[in-house]
């Protein structure tokens, strides 16, 4: 393995492995850390946010979401994100299992939670270089926005899909 960046929370490393074939290969793996996203429903909506992705250049809906910290679990991850992304404290917490984001290339797994019995909290830190506009959305408005292409990110969309259809 030959480090190629390290950001202390991003990490690119080179390898030299052998396929399950016997073939050798040289390959780039991308490790940045686990994260989590959050759906907040309250009824018959749900909120969202509509964040500016520099890589893309341009704003798309997506769920809450953050990378966890050392030492934190999946669920603490949940709550400390949601609250500095929407300012919204669930009270309850359900897991939807994980995802890995793009194998290809990342060992990223990020975490799914269902977020319930929200109120408002008085502990939001918004981090400085998040542009984010929190949007509370009909559920049936969410589900068309997805067949619609408005939503485009593939968590938001596997973690709607597992909150609403349980796939």
């Amino acid at each position: 393995m030959k480090e190629i960046y390290n950001s202390g929370r991003l990490k690119v490393e080179e390898f030299t492995l052998t396929l399950p074939s016997g073939r050798e290969i040289v390959r780039i793996v991308v490790r940045p850390g686990n994260a989590v996203a959050m759906l907040p429903i309250e009824g018959d909506y749900c909120y969202l946010i509509r964040q500016y992705r520099y890589p893309i250049d341009k704003y798309i809906y997506e769920v809450p979401a953050g990378t966890m910290d050392v030492g934190e679990t999946p669920a603490e991850t949940a709550r400390r994100e949601l609250i500095e992304e929407t300012r919204l404290e669930a009270g309850e917490l359900f897991p939807r299992g994980y995802i890995y984001t793009t194998p290809g290339y990342t060992d990223e797994v990020i975490y799914l939670f269902e977020a319930g019995d929200l109120s408002f909290s008085d502990k939001y830190e918004p981090d400085e270089d998040e542009v984010i506009e929190v949007v509370k959305l009909r559920t049936v408005d969410v589900m068309r926005m997805i067949k619609e292409g408005e939503i485009v990110d593939a968590k938001t969309i596997c973690l709607v899909h597992r909150c609403f259809f349980g796939i």
